[in-house]
């Protein structure tokens, strides 16, 4: 359904954008008339991403998909350039490539500590650094930096992924101080427990159904709500925070939990 978000002809780059959240926010923006950038590292996915906005956008032209690993610089720089060659602007930034990743402090080594961070946090202040030129030359636009509630409210077992979330929204707040005076709006979403493809990941390993992984989440989620998330509820969260229907939010990081979370 098209929220009429006065989208139309914005150029908006999505990393992590071939699977879960990010195809689903590329398909909403897509609806509502702007044009979309993603970043995948996996090329079965890619393609599958391409068939799939293609089917939605009106215009082949406003859908652009590459092949590139965030956390090296060269593929990240390249996948900015991309879109804006083809576009010749940038309106807005999605911080979005990731995965979770958490256990027993004593299991996690350094290797690990450095992949998270990495892919968490270094990548998405170089994709801001890199957009940054773009957004000033249009006059403004937004970044949105999607993140997990453990970043909040961290619990146990949540490490590395908590602190690299934390330092998401800490990089949330400076961003939004520093950017506002140019017109550049910062934001983070704050997901819970929603359906992705990473339960059907799970489900797929332990030989159950999405159902049963869905129905075993749940029971131990405590969400007020009484049921999990779905991927189109954030991509209309997200899709609002992008428009200039937010106009006068930034600095903000909104909770999509079901009321889950103990921190508001």
């Amino acid at each position: 359904m098209v929220m009429d978000l006065h989208l139309g002809g914005s150029v908006v780059l999505i990393t992590g954008g071939t699977d879960g959240l990010g195809a689903a926010l590329a398909e909403r923006l897509i609806e509502e008339g702007a044009r979309v950038a993603v970043c995948g590292r996996d090329r079965d996915r890619l393609e599958a991403t391409r068939a799939r906005l293609l089917e939605v956008a009106n215009d082949p032209q406003a859908v652009l998909v590459v092949r590139a690993d965030v956390t090296v610089p060269e593929q990240l720089e390249h996948f900015v350039q991309a879109a804006a060659d083809r576009w010749q602007h940038i309106d807005a930034l999605v911080n979005n490539a990731g995965r979770s990743a958490g256990g027993p402090i004593e299991q996690i080594s350094d290797a690990d500590w450095t992949a998270d961070l990495n892919l968490k946090v270094l990548s998405a202040a170089r994709a801001v650094r890199l957009v940054l030129p773009h957004l000033r030359a249009a006059g403004g636009g937004s970044i949105l930096n999607v993140l997990a509630l453990a970043g909040k409210a961290a619990g146990p077992g949540s490490m590395p992924s908590a602190a690299s979330r934390a330092a998401g929204l800490a990089l949330t707040n400076a961003l939004s101080k520093e950017l506002g005076p140019e017109g550049i709006r910062v934001n983070a979403v704050m997901i819970g427990l929603i359906k992705t493809g990473q339960w059907r990941n799970r489900a797929e390993a332990s030989g159950r159904t999405v159902e049963d992984v869905h129905d075993e989440i749940l029971a131990h989620g405590n969400i007020p709500l009484g049921r999990l998330g779905e991927a189109s509820e954030f991509a209309d969260l997200a899709a609002y925070l992008l428009s200039d229907r937010a106009s006068y939010i930034s600095g903000t990081a909104i909770n999509l939990d079901g009321g889950a979370s103990p921190v508001g």
